[in-house]
C-alpha cells in the first residue's frame, strides 16, 4: 500500500510501515473529529465512537495479516490488541449507560493509543522490516 500521509500523524509515532502509518494517522484523524465535535454544538453520535472501534478492530487485524505474512510471531501483540478492544468497548458502553462522560473516554483513547503505538507497534514495525516476504 502506498503511504498517503497527510501529517497530522507526528513524526515520532511513525513505526517505518507505509500502511500501518496511514492506518494509524487514519485513527488519529477520528480522534480529532470526535473531540472536535464532542466540544462544538453538541456531542456526536456515540454511533461515530462505534465506527472509531470498528476501525481498530479492521486495523488490528491487518497488522495481524501483515506478521502472518512475514512470518513474525504475533501471538503477545494480539492478545493486547484482544484486551485493549475489550477495555475500549467497556468503557464506551460506560459512556452509553452515562457513569462515564465522553470527554473522558477521548482523553483516555488518544493517550492509549499513543502510548500503545510507542510500546508495542514501533517494536512490531522493526520485526516486520527486518523479515523478507
Amino acid at each position: 500500500m502506498e503511504s498517503n500521509l497527510t501529517g497530522l500523524l507526528p513524526e515520532a509515532l511513525l513505526i517505518g510501515v507505509p500502511e500501518i502509518d496511514v492506518q494509524h494517522e487514519e485513527i488519529f484523524r477520528r480522534i480529532e473529529a470526535l473531540k472536535a465535535k464532542s466540544f462544538g454544538s453538541g456531542p456526536p453520535s456515540l454511533d461515530e465512537f462505534d465506527s472509531l472501534l470498528d476501525y481498530l478492530e479492521w486495523h488490528f487485524a491487518s497488522e495481524e495479516r501483515l506478521a502472518l505474512q512475514r512470518g513474525v510471531d504475533f501471538a503477545d501483540h494480539a492478545r493486547v490488541h484482544q484486551e485493549n478492544l475489550q477495555t475500549l468497548r467497556k468503557t464506551l458502553r460506560a459512556v452509553r449507560d452515562g457513569s462515564r462522560e465522553v470527554h473522558s473516554f477521548l482523553r483516555y483513547i488518544e493517550y492509549w493509543f499513543e502510548r500503545h503505538i510507542t510500546e508495542e507497534d514501533k517494536p512490531f514495525g522493526d520485526s516486520l522490516r527486518s523479515c523478507t516476504s
